[in-house]
């Protein structure tokens, strides 16, 4: 690739992350208004969480093709290949995401309609959600800065949430034994605390993909990793 060739990749590359950028900046409000509505069941506030998926779903598109087309002109090699690669991942798991948080927005929607006692249930997801949404708002900001040494710490906060997402299991189980009238409701807060965990993965996943960028080591379902260098 020539000077100006790169100068022109650059440019275009930086144009995509950009985007990618506000997309996550998108489905992290999508997940706090997601949570609101569980917490209160506002439908209006409901209807803009689903509606906005739409919208991310376009963006997924959009970008997608973005990076193919720069793939075709450009035909990056070695770390800038990798860079596109790992965008296109993040773009996908950036669409999950959105597509988590309006699953929480619809079963906090259909709750509240349905007159089930939710209070409590939002205590309960309380700490889990806060997790999950530090590990995302952490995750694009590594995105952002490629910032391996975050990334990498971030890793390790997905235990913390996968360990609340068995605690909320094993106390929901409890209730639908001891009190069947509660299976309900209980099965729905079930639902978004799975939805929430699933929010966390993907946040991992994100970390995961600036390390490979940032390293080129690609450290996906393995247990240990030590980075080249300390952070």
């Amino acid at each position: 690739m020539n000077d100006h060739s790169s100068k022109q990749y650059d440019t275009e590359l930086e144009t995509i992350r950009s985007k990618v950028l506000l997309m996550g900046g998108i489905v992290e409000t999508q997940f706090n208004e997601a949570m609101a509505v569980f917490r209160t069941g506002n439908m209006d506030r409901a209807e803009r969480v689903i509606a906005e998926d739409g919208n991310v779903n376009q963006l997924e598109v959009q970008l997608d093709d973005a990076c193919s087309h720069l793939i075709v002109r450009r035909q990056p090699t070695a770390n800038d290949l990798r860079t596109v690669m790992a965008t296109i991942k993040v773009i996908t798991d950036l669409e999950r995401i959105g597509d988590e948080a309006a699953k929480i927005a619809r079963v906090g929607r259909d709750m509240h309609a349905r007159g089930s006692l939710i209070m409590n249930n939002y205590d309960m997801l309380r700490s889990i959600s806060t997790a999950a949404g530090d590990m995302l708002h952490d995750a694009l900001d590594a995105f952002a800065r490629l910032d391996g040494a975050q990334a990498l710490r971030l890793i390790d906060q997905d235990d913390v949430v996968d360990l609340e997402f068995n605690t909320i299991t094993r106390n929901l189980i409890t209730f639908m034994m001891e009190d069947p009238r509660t299976i309900s409701t209980a099965l729905d807060t079930l639902w978004v605390a799975k939805a929430i965990e699933r929010i966390g993965d993907h946040a991992k996943n994100i970390a995961e993909y600036v390390i490979y960028v940032v390293e080129g080591k690609d450290i996906r379902h393995t247990r240990q990793y030590t980075p080249q260098e300390a952070p």
